[in-house]
């Protein structure tokens, strides 16, 4: 270190720091007036695209302003224009459509059995065995019935063909909402204008039977009920049924003109039950929709008959299964068997006096007649 112990020399000193301090100063000076040149250059270059962008000659105003750019040594990523975006629709996981354009049709097995007994109190019944497409079982499963609820089955399967994204979240509408309430049917108690998924609205439908959520599912699918069922419709004659059954509403609520058979609600089911997406909510025994303001720990929902029956003796498990009930056609359900040696199964029941019943005549039926 230089001896400063003098005047002279400590001034000398003194002089050398102060000028390397101002230096310093002024280098800092000049990176910030180049950072703010650069960013500015940055912000016109960004204002002269937009402006230009489209006219005539803006690929040469571009041009100029990437040279001009390039020349303080900037670089920038080129910007991608509308038309090379590429816009992705959401997919869903599942194959929703896998069903789309199977035919479904059951034969009579030769030694078919009579379903009706001292313990069945339904009086239409059918027992088909889907993996052989077999009646194989039967109580006056061809007459007209009421299906009620039944019908969920055939919202949840067009729905469900019809929908790309099962996250997306929607309005409940007022329609909905005061379709449930206004005609007294089952609900799953949505607040209006709760935000929630197609998803929930698919599981609402189908495990408490919730007409709130067949009504929003429809009109979320088609715009309105009205177009919804004509869609409904348009499936039954696709699978051969046109002539057997028919549908007025998305709900299932009675109307005279809203009919079908067991038969031909066996052939939905295995339509709803062979795709992915209609099996899992079919199967499912409980379920929570999402978590909303209006209620933060969801709702949870359950299906009921699924819950009453598994812990029944039966040979197998039921998979899926959906329950109706009307006064014209009394307690009614469709459910999905898989046995122990497993061979698959549908059962419909139609006209039970009591819903318990109408679950005990579905165990005595695939006790009694499945392998």
């Amino acid at each position: 270190m230089a001896d400063i112990s003098s005047t002279r020399d400590r001034a000398e000193w003194n002089r050398r720091i102060a000028a390397m301090k101002r230096r310093q100063r002024i280098a800092r000076i000049r990176q910030w007036t180049l950072l703010g040149a650069g960013i500015a250059i940055l912000v016109i270059a960004a204002v002269l695209i937009i402006q230009f962008k489209g006219s005539k000659g803006a690929d040469a105003t571009q041009e100029r302003v990437e040279n001009t750019i390039e020349r303080v040594g900037i670089v920038i990523t080129p910007s991608v224009t509308e038309d090379e975006v590429i816009k992705e629709e959401p997919k869903s996981e599942y194959d929703n459509r896998s069903s789309v354009g199977k035919m479904y049709s059951y034969s009579e097995a030769d030694n078919i059995a009579y379903l009706s007994n001292e313990n069945m109190t339904s009086k239409n019944a059918i027992l088909v065995d889907v993996d052989n497409s077999l009646v194989t079982g039967s109580v006056d499963y061809k007459a007209r019935i009421y299906p009620a609820s039944m019908t969920k089955v055939m919202t949840l399967l067009v729905a469900v063909e019809n929908i790309d994204d099962f996250s997306k979240k929607v309005p409940v509408s007022r329609e909905a909402a005061d379709y449930a309430y206004s005609k007294k049917l089952s609900a799953v108690d949505f607040a209006l204008d709760e935000e929630v998924t197609l998803e929930d609205l698919c599981y609402g439908t189908i495990l408490p039977s919730g007409a709130d959520a067949a009504a929003e599912l429809a009109i979320q699918v088609a715009g309105s009920m009205d177009a919804f069922v004509d869609m409904m419709n348009e499936r039954v004659e696709s699978l051969g049924l046109s002539g057997t059954t028919h549908f007025t509403n998305v709900s299932g609520s009675y109307d005279d003109d809203h009919y079908s058979t067991c038969y031909d609600i066996a052939v939905i089911m295995n339509a709803a039950m062979d795709n992915e997406y209609c099996r899992q909510v079919l199967s499912g025994h409980t379920y929570t929709t999402s978590q909303t303001t209006e209620h933060p720990e969801g709702i949870t929902i359950s299906n009921w008959f699924l819950r009453r029956i598994e812990d029944k003796d039966i040979g197998g498990e039921v998979i899926g299964a959906k329950t109706g009930f009307v006064v014209q056609s009394g307690n009614c359900a469709v459910s999905y068997f898989t046995s122990n040696s497993g061979r698959n199964y549908i059962a419909v029941t139609a006209d039970a006096h009591s819903a318990w019943r109408c679950i005990y005549d579905h165990v005595d039926i695939y006790l009694n007649n499945t392998q």
